[in-house]
């Protein structure tokens, strides 16, 4: 949190995730990405509620997928075309650590990953 910014109340946190060097074929596979999905929801227990959006872009396009959470919201955006994806991940309860590099490495072959994590919180 920045210096001279009280909090009257934390509402969460955010991690927006960067991926590079992944296997563009991977990023295009729908059922890769859903593993994904679900795996990261158990290893973080995140509990979905129906129904779970993927949308497959034609050709060699990308795929992105939504995930309503009680907690609220994951969401994940491939780029075949750049071997890349993005993750956004916001809860608003407390998760344990999770390891985004290693996850991403086995589920997509990401050679170089980018994890920030955002306190969310009320400003006084």
């Amino acid at each position: 949190m920045r210096e001279g910014f009280d909090c009257v109340g934390r509402l969460g946190t955010e991690w927006i995730v960067d991926a590079g060097g992944c296997d563009p074929a991977r990023l295009r596979d729908v059922e890769a990405v859903d593993h994904f999905l679900d795996v990261a929801m158990r290893a973080l227990e995140l509990t979905s509620l129906p129904p779970h959006r993927t949308h497959k872009f034609p050709g060699e396009g990308g795929i992105t997928a939504l995930v309503l959470l009680t907690e609220s919201h994951l969401a994940v955006h491939t780029f075949p075309e750049y071997g890349a994806l993005t993750v956004n991940l916001y809860s608003c309860r407390t998760r344990p650590p999770y390891a985004w590099e290693k996850a991403l490495r086995e589920a997509f072959g990401a050679t170089h990953v980018q994890v920030r994590e955002l306190a969310r919180s009320v400003p006084a």
